[in-house]
C-alpha cells in the first residue's frame, strides 16, 4: 500500500519572507503571490517563524478607532510586541512549526491539528526550506477517484496482504465510501479488513456487511 506523502502534495515554489523584511514588504509579498501567509528564514534558508495576515492585522487593532466607536483591545505583552514590530522576525508567529518530506498526509494532518496550524514549511534533514504544505494540499487526497481507491483495496490489501481471492470480499467504493460484503472464513479477519481499509488515502468511510463461517472471537471451549 502506498501512502502519499508531503514530498507528493507540497508546493516547492515557496514564497518566503527574510527575517529583516519590512512590514509593508510583507503586505506587498502576501498580496502580489496571492498568499494569506509565508515562511520567516535566516541567512542559511531555515524557518524560523510564520508570518500571516492575522499577524499583520495586530497593528492595525491595536490603533486607536478615530470614530471612537471600538475601544482598543487589551493586548498581552507578546501581543503588543508583536503590534508594534517592524519587521517580519517582530511580527511572525514563531518558532515554525515544520514538517518533514517523507512523511505521510496522517503525520502531517495530526501535527496541524495539535498545533492549530493552517500549513506546515517542509525542510530537509538540515532544516533547510524545501515547500509548504497547507490543509488543501492534504486535502488533494480525498480527489482520488473510486477504482483508483477499489483497485487498491482489491489488489493490494486483500489479495497481496491478507492473500484472499476476489470471490471472497467485494469491494464497492462511491464518492470514497467503501462498501465491503462477502464472506470469510473467521469473524476476526473482519475488523482488520476494515481497519486496512480506512488506512487507504481518499477512503471517506467503510461500510462492512461481510459474512463469517467461523466464529473465532471466543476462543477454544473450556474443558471441564
Amino acid at each position: 500500500m502506498h501512502h502519499r506523502t508531503v514530498a507528493e502534495l507540497m508546493t516547492r515554489e515557496v514564497v518566503r519572507a527574510r527575517r529583516d523584511m519590512p512590514f509593508k514588504e510583507i503586505v506587498k509579498l502576501l498580496a502580489e503571490n496571492d498568499v494569506t501567509a509565508v515562511p520567516v528564514v535566516d541567512d542559511l534558508d531555515r524557518p524560523m517563524g510564520v508570518v500571516s495576515e492575522a499577524d499583520l492585522l495586530r497593528k492595525s487593532s491595536s490603533q486607536s478607532d478615530p470614530s471612537g466607536r471600538t475601544p482598543i483591545p487589551n493586548l498581552e505583552a507578546w501581543e503588543r510586541a508583536k503590534a508594534e514590530g517592524a519587521r517580519a522576525e517582530e511580527l511572525m508567529s514563531a518558532p515554525a512549526v515544520c514538517a518533514r518530506p517523507e512523511w505521510t498526509v496522517v503525520e502531517a494532518a495530526r501535527l496541524m491539528a495539535v498545533q492549530n496550524v493552517k500549513r506546515l514549511p517542509v525542510v530537509d534533514e538540515a532544516d533547510r526550506l524545501q515547500g509548504i504544505v497547507s490543509r488543501g494540499d492534504l486535502l488533494r487526497i480525498f480527489l482520488r477517484r473510486d477504482d483508483a481507491i477499489r483497485d487498491e483495496i482489491t489488489s493490494d490489501l486483500l489479495q497481496r496482504t491478507l492473500g484472499l481471492v476476489s470471490s471472497e470480499v467485494t469491494v464497492e467504493v462511491r464518492a470514497g465510501q467503501v462498501t465491503l460484503g462477502g464472506s470469510v472464513e473467521v469473524k476476526s479477519l473482519i475488523p482488520i479488513i476494515e481497519r486496512l481499509c480506512r488506512s487507504v488515502d481518499g477512503v471517506v468511510s467503510v461500510s462492512t456487511r461481510i459474512a463469517y463461517r467461523t466464529d473465532d472471537s471466543q476462543g477454544p471451549p473450556s474443558s471441564t
